[in-house]
């Protein structure tokens, strides 16, 4: 599956928001959105009227990016909370928020979903003390997200925990334990949980085309 491997800065520059893909750096003044909260390319200061499609079109794209995912499977995800019960924006957000990927961040053992992927690509993550070697594995209220034992001592793990959990905080739908480097899904997040900058309602509707 292939994933954008350029400049990440221009992706928020382009969506006119912070999408937190470089971890420290987007809390710094060193963030791009901040140094030039303009799009990127040479036509980036120019008006352009905005219709409909193009704001549906924005928001879904900076949903995707945001949660780095591919088209194919926020499709996939979409046609999960259709399937569903509820409101679908609100139930597509929280199963984008189950992933292992997103609760490692979420947690603060990683400063960044692409961290996390990493982490999780690698196999440093359990879950439920079983290795767990798939970001896109969807967590259920009571299960344990932990950096494995033999890990535990890494720099990485040390450094990010203190840096990333202090600066974000954890959501209250998480619990996380700093010295054993461990979280729990306590329930299901609600849309008042979850601190994504999303008009989803807009993503639903680019889908229902």
């Amino acid at each position: 599956m292939g994933r954008n491997t350029g400049a990440v800065c221009r992706i928020c520059r382009r969506e006119a928001r912070k999408l937190f893909l470089k971890g420290d750096r987007c809390y710094t003044p060193k963030c791009g959105v901040e140094r030039r909260p303009y799009p990127p390319g040479q036509h980036g200061q120019t008006r352009r009227k905005v219709t409909d499609y193009a704001m549906q079109l924005r928001e879904k794209q900076a949903l995707r990016h945001r949660y780095g995912m591919a088209e194919k499977q926020l499709r996939r995800y979409f046609a999960m909370a259709e399937r569903g019960k509820g409101v679908k924006g609100e139930a597509l957000l929280q199963l984008m928020e189950r992933r292992l990927d997103n609760v490692v961040y979420r947690l603060g053992i990683a400063s960044s979903r692409v961290e996390a992927r990493q982490m999780v690509v690698h196999r440093h993550i359990a879950v439920d003390s079983r290795t767990a070697g798939t970001p896109s594995m969807l967590l259920r209220p009571g299960q344990v997200v932990a950096v494995r034992p033999q890990r535990r001592s890494l720099p990485l793990f040390q450094q990010a925990a203190q840096r990333a959990a202090a600066r974000r905080g954890v959501p209250t739908w998480l619990s996380f334990e700093p010295e054993a480097l461990a979280g729990k899904v306590l329930s299901l997040p609600r849309r008042e949980e979850i601190d994504t900058e999303a008009t989803e309602q807009l993503v639903v509707e680019f889908y229902s085309r």
